[in-house]
């Protein structure tokens, strides 16, 4: 996994680091290790032309002593001060090396001119967008042609939650310190940052539990099935989907499911959606069930189950919100999607139950839950992720260009194979009845939301560069076709 602390924790850790350290040790450490990142990007460090963005905080004395130790390897490093305060240590080991802070007027061509350019601007303390002359210097390294490298965080993304409120810089690589901070993983605040490098300078021991993780290959661990397992041992996932009017998410979900390792699923719906189910998924148990309002002994008909999905294209009205009820009534997992999640926004009540239960929005979808706008929501998806978590009682699975998945008091999943592909119609469908599956067989709400995510993003990067070379456009039953693929890459990783 990748832990990632807010700042109050990293404050916290560095504070007790650095009682037990010589003063400034701390801050060579980050200099030493930003330096070698830049030395590796570069194609050769002699004769590279070297600018430092620098504000008065600790992160500018970070650049001003990479800058130092480039310089010595035979850079032309140049500073730009921003600000009334500068860190006159990392100053002096500059000046020493041969570096030397530019006036206002060689700042924009020097910037301009610049083959890698260092944002010290602000720390991971700072808040809401860049002010003056800060935004400038961002708004020139953004126009130069030279790698931008951010020190610990983008400077004007926050760094606890991925809040952009205004200018901020746009970074190549981020060269971060210590742990990683939420606002280097979750969106906006990750489309900031380009690759992220982390640097030990030694917290580990003072940090306590994480605040976000995101995880590696060897995390995600679907079911496996045993040498004895049958389709009943391996999960089945109950699924009521599709209407007559939208018939393609009953196709994809039951595709979903199948694909993403369950033993069996038992589908329902109307007579229509049935029809297309039985013919794309002849292993499907497919029961047709009447239009309109539902006793909750409707389940009964349909078999047992160990987890159910319900939603994905049901329509809102009084016969989807009866199947709803039926399933939130039951003593088994449960996953609500897309237009149940519409029903919950006016029968939260539903939602008073014991078993686990996942909930899996975009942002209106989202907004309509918690009573948010879906700006705000995008804005500071952490923040609401984690809010509605709480106020819902369930594990929240929000998507969008980062998927988060939250539950109360736990530490936020961030989904780290997302895929701008995914963006198109029933994909959400297909990931539905993947984390079904994983349910059924028998992982944790939690887990299984965060396995299906990355295994559903995994599948649609595939999907989309089966070979290397661009991508292409996908649609989601490709994203289902290459879920298999997704699972093997994910054993052999």
């Amino acid at each position: 996994m990748r832990y990632a602390h807010e700042v109050g924790k990293v404050r916290a850790a560095e504070g007790a680091l650095m009682a037990r350290l010589p003063d400034g040790t701390l801050m060579q450490r980050a200099a030493v290790g930003l330096a070698s990142v830049c030395a590796r990007i570069l194609p050769a460090v002699y004769g590279a032309r070297v600018v430092l963005l620098v504000g008065g905080g600790d992160n500018g004395g970070d650049a001003l002593y990479a800058g130092a130790r480039l310089a010595r390897r035979g850079a032309r490093v140049h500073a730009v001060q921003a600000g009334s305060k500068i860190h006159e240590g990392g100053l002096a080991s500059l000046r020493e090396a041969g570096g030397r802070l530019l006036d206002d007027a060689e700042t924009p061509a020097a910037i301009a001119d610049a083959d890698l350019i260092i944002d010290g601007l602000t720390g991971i303390g700072g808040t809401g967008g860049l002010r003056e002359p800060h935004a400038r210097y961002a708004a020139l390294a953004a126009e130069s042609e030279g790698l931008v490298i951010a020190c610990d965080v983008p400077s004007g993304v926050d760094a606890s939650t991925g809040r952009v409120e205004g200018a901020a810089v746009h970074a190549d690589v981020t060269v971060t310190f210590g742990t990683h901070k939420p606002g280097l993983l979750v969106d906006p605040g990750a489309s900031h940052c380009g690759v992220v490098e982390l640097v030990d300078i030694g917290l580990g021991p003072d940090l306590p539990d994480p605040d976000v993780v995101a995880a590696r290959p060897a995390d995600v661990q679907p079911p496996e099935p045993a040498p004895e397992s049958d389709k009943y041992r391996r999960g089945v996932v109950g699924i009521l989907a599709g209407g007559e009017e939208f018939t393609g998410a009953a196709v994809l979900s039951v595709g979903g499911a199948l694909h993403g390792g369950a033993g069996m699923v038992r589908f329902a719906s109307v007579g229509r959606p049935v029809e297309l189910v039985r013919q794309r998924w002849p292993e499907a148990v497919a029961t047709v069930i009447d239009p309109g309002p539902h006793e909750p002994a409707v389940l009964e008909r349909i078999g047992r189950v160990q987890c159910w999905v319900v939603g994905p294209g049901l329509g809102t009205g009084e016969a989807a919100e009866s199947l709803v009820a039926a399933v939130l009534g039951t003593d088994l997992p449960a996953l609500v999607d897309a237009d149940g999640l519409t029903v919950l926004a006016r029968r939260r009540d539903l939602l008073a139950r014991d078993a686990p239960t996942v909930l899996t929005p975009h942002a209106g979808e989202l907004a309509r839950l918690i009573g948010a706008a879906r700006d705000d929501i995008e804005a500071a998806r952490l923040d609401h992720v984690r809010r509605a978590a709480a106020e819902l009682s369930a594990t929240v699975l929000l998507k969008g260009s980062t998927t988060l998945v939250a539950e109360e008091d736990r530490p936020v999943r961030v989904n780290p194979t997302g895929t701008p592909r995914l963006a198109t119609a029933g994909t959400g469908d297909v990931l539905s009845g993947l984390i079904g599956a994983l349910l059924a067989g028998g992982l944790p709400a939690l887990d299984a939301a965060a396995a299906g995510a990355y295994l559903h993003g995994l599948a649609a990067r595939l999907a989309a560069a089966p070979a290397p070379g661009p991508e292409s456009p996908i649609t989601a039953p490709d994203v289902i076709d290459a879920l298999p693929a997704a699972f093997r890459a994910l054993n052999a990783s």
